[in-house]
């Protein structure tokens, strides 16, 4: 791609469509992130502070602790398997519609954000 034909990223940066997207994956990831620290973060609590809580035995050496520890990976192969799914299905379609826009050149930033075509106007 020549220099001319680079498009304006802050131009599709202010877009609504690029918006719309930065919109669905902060939605997305902020919340379940905090939650997962939050569990993250009480296991550890737990861990140091509540030692017969967490030695309480299950069933033979399975103690509530190793149930919790275990779980911690188990959440987190979940949340990974659900935000490719969410991934595929609301961001990955929206971000490559804007890269389609892109590299067909056919983005014009100025006509769906409002703002006007950045120019050097002669600064050196």
């Amino acid at each position: 791609m020549s220099k001319e034909a680079r498009p304006d990223f802050r131009l599709v940066q202010s877009s609504p469509e690029f918006s719309e997207l930065r919109r669905r994956h902060r939605s997305f990831v902020f919340p379940l992130a905090a939650a997962f620290l939050v569990w993250y973060f009480a296991y550890v609590l737990l861990a140091d502070y509540a030692h017969e809580f967490m030695s309480i035995k299950l069933a033979g050496n399975i103690t509530v602790g190793l149930v919790l520890g275990l779980l911690q990976f188990v959440s987190t192969f979940a949340i990974t398997a659900w935000y490719v799914s969410y991934s595929n299905r609301h961001l990955d379609p929206a971000a490559e519609a804007i890269r389609a826009e892109i590299e067909d050149h056919d983005f014009d930033g100025a006509r769906a954000s409002g703002v006007a075509p950045a120019t050097d106007g002669g600064a050196q």
